[in-house]
C-alpha cells in the first residue's frame, strides 16, 4: 500500500484505481466464508458459503456421462490418439465442432424456437471475459451503459475496470416485483444526458442474477423498442438460461427480434456454461453478436481469453449428445425447482417471503422487517450479524445497487442436503429469537446490543463512487462497509 502511494506513478490506471469492485460486502462475505468455512466434522460452527452462485445439483450425471464416454477426453487411453492434433495450436476460431456443439445448445435451452449460427460463435474467457469483451467492442472510455438495478456486483468489474465506461443504474422498485419499465429507462437515459455522459447501451441478464426472475415478452419487446429509437446497443446477459425451474419459459432475446422491425447490429447476446451446466472452472464464454463488425472485432480480442482446445474437445462430444443433453436439462430443473422449494418454504414457516422466482440458482429475501431503520446502514448492521452470528454468507441488497433497504440475495444450489438443513435451521432460530425479543419490553434486539463479536479491517473502506446505490451521484449515503471476518 505504501508502495502504490509513493510510486504510483510507476505503475497504470489500471494497477491502482479502485474500480474492481472487490471493496463490497459481496465480496468480503465470501472472505468471511474463506476465514471460517462451515465443515459438518471439522468446522460444525463455520460460516456456511451462501453467497457462491454455483450449481452442483447435477454432477453425479456429467460423472456418469464421462465414464460412460471416455474417448470424449484426450488424457484417457480410448482418447489418447487425439492428443497431438487437438495440443497443438489451433485456430481462435475455436473447434468447428465446439462451435456447432454450442450453437445447437444454446437453441436448446431457447426451446428450439431459434437457431443460432456457429459462425457468430465467439469464445472468451467465462461470461467475465465475454461481458468485457463486449463492452471494447462497443464504446470507449467515458461511455456508459443503462442497467437495471439490483443488478450482478461482479458488473463493476466485468463492464468498467479496465474499459474505463461508467454504470448507470435504472432504478427498479419492489412495488411492481422490480419490472423494467419504458419510464425507468427513460428517466436514467435523460439523467445521463443532462450530465453530458454517452450513452452506448442497455446491458441486461435475464433471468436476473439476483432476482431469479425472466422477462416477459412485452417488457423485452419494449426493451428492443427503446434502443432501437435511442440509436444504442442492448447486450442480453443470458447465463442462467437453463435454469429456469417453472413457467413461465425463458425467451432469448434472439427469439424476440425474430418478428420485431429492428437494427439487428444493436443486439448482442453474452453466454456461458458456468451455471446452466456447472462448469465455472472451465471458463467457458461466449459472445454471440448479430453485428458482424463486433463478431470480427471479438474474435480477434479472444485471443486474450481463448477456451482450451483439451476443454473445447471434452465440450463438443457431451454438448452434441443429444440424449444426455435432454435428460440433464429436465433433470437439473426438477433439482432446482426441489431445492427452492425447500428453502423458500422452510423461510415462509418463520414469517420470511422472497420474490416469486422461477430460475437462477438463488432467491431474493425479503429482510426489511427485521431492519432497525429502514436505510442501507440498516441493512449493514443486519447483514453483519447474519455473518458473525448466524454464520451465513448472504449478499446484502445493497451490493446489487438495490435501492430498497433489506433484501438478500441467498444462493441454494451450491450445498449438499445436509447443509441445506443446517443453514434453515440457524434462519429459524436467529428469527424466532427476533420475535421472542420483539415481544420482551426494553429488551434490545440481537442485532441491536452493543457486544456483537465483530471484527473490521480498517483498511478496507467502501468507496462511495464505486458502490454507491447511485453510480453518477457524488452524495451518496451508503455507509463505508469494511471486510467483515466472521468468528466462532
Amino acid at each position: 500500500m505504501e508502495f502504490t502511494r509513493k510510486n504510483g506513478q510507476l505503475l497504470s490506471r489500471i494497477a491502482t484505481n479502485d474500480r474492481h469492485g472487490e471493496n463490497s460486502p459481496y465480496f468480503d462475505g465470501w472472505k468471511a466464508y474463506d476465514n471460517n468455512p462451515f465443515h459438518p466434522i471439522q468446522n460444525p460452527d463455520g460460516v456456511i458459503q451462501m453467497g457462491l452462485a454455483e450449481n452442483q445439483l447435477c454432477f453425479d450425471l456429467i460423472k456418469k456421462w464421462i465414464l460412460e464416454n471416455p474417448d470424449a477426453s484426450i488424457c484417457t487411453a480410448e482418447g489418447i490418439d487425439k492428443f497431438k492434433d487437438i495440443a497443438i495450436y489451433q485456430d481462435y476460431h475455436g473447434l468447428k465442432e465446439f462451435r456447432e456443439a454450442v450453437a445447437k445448445f444454446m437453441g436448446k435451452v431457447g426451446g428450439n424456437r431459434v437457431t443460432f449460427d456457429p459462425n457468430r460463435i465467439v469464445m472468451s474467457g467465462g461470461a467475465t471475459g465475454a461481458n468485457e469483451t463486449i463492452m471494447f467492442c462497443l464504446a470507449d472510455p467515458g461511455d456508459a451503459f443503462l442497467v437495471p438495478s439490483p443488478y450482478y456486483p461482479g458488473f463493476f468489474r466485468d463492464l468498467r475496470w479496465r474499459t474505463g465506461l461508467e454504470i448507470i443504474p435504472v432504478d427498479c422498485k419492489s412495488s411492481n416485483n422490480f419490472r423494467i419499465t419504458r419510464a425507468a429507462l427513460e428517466e436514467a437515459y435523460e439523467k445521463a444526458q443532462r450530465s453530458n455522459i454517452n450513452v452506448k447501451g442497455v446491458i441486461i441478464a435475464d433471468p436476473s442474477n439476483p432476482l431469479g426472475t425472466i422477462l416477459d415478452r412485452e417488457t423485452m419487446r419494449s426493451l428492443v423498442s427503446f434502443i432501437n429509437e435511442k440509436n444504442i446497443h442492448l447486450v442480453c446477459d443470458e447465463i442462467y438460461a437453463a435454469t429456469v425451474f417453472s413457467s413461465p419459459r425463458f425467451i432469448s432475446i434472439a427469439e424476440i427480434i425474430q418478428d420485431m422491425d429492428c437494427n439487428r447490429d444493436l443486439i448482442h447476446i453474452v453466454y456461458s456454461l458456468s451455471k446452466d451446466m456447472g462448469f465455472p472452472g472451465f471458463r467457458v464464454g461466449i459472445v454471440y453478436s448479430f453485428n458482424d463488425l463486433v463478431v470480427n472485432c471479438a474474435r480477434k480480442m479472444s485471443s486474450f481469453g481463448l477456451v482450451s482446445s483439451q476443454t473445447q474437445y471434452l465440450l463438443a462430444s457431451m454438448l452434441s449428445d443429444e440424449e444426455f443433453v435432454g435428460n440433464f436439462l429436465r433433470e437439473s430443473s426438477k433439482r432446482l425447482a426441489k431445492r427452492h422449494h425447500v428453502f423458500t418454504k422452510g423461510l415462509e414457516q418463520v414469517g420470511i417471503s422472497c420474490l416469486k422466482s422461477n430460475a437462477g440458482l438463488f432467491f431474493w429475501m425479503d429482510m426489511r422487517p427485521l431492519l432497525k431503520e429502514q436505510t442501507v446502514k440498516g441493512e449493514m448492521e443486519l447483514w453483519r450479524v447474519i455473518i458473525n452470528e448466524v454464520k451465513l454468507n448472504v449478499s446484502p441488497g445493497s451490493s446489487f445497487q438495490c435501492s430498497e433497504p433489506g433484501w438478500f440475495r441467498v444462493c441454494f444450489a451450491n450445498m449438499d442436503d445436509e447443509t441445506v438443513e443446517v443453514a434453515l435451521d440457524r434462519i429459524r432460530a436467529f428469527v424466532l429469537q427476533g420475535k421472542e425479543e420483539d415481544h420482551s419490553p426494553g429488551k434490545p434486539k440481537r442485532w441491536q446490543k452493543k457486544t456483537l463479536h465483530l471484527s473490521f479491517s480498517s483498511s478496507r473502506l467502501y468507496d462511495e463512487s464505486i458502490m454507491s446505490p447511485r453510480m453518477i451521484s457524488p452524495h451518496s449515503s451508503i455507509p463505508h462497509s469494511p471486510l467483515v471476518r466472521a468468528r466462532t
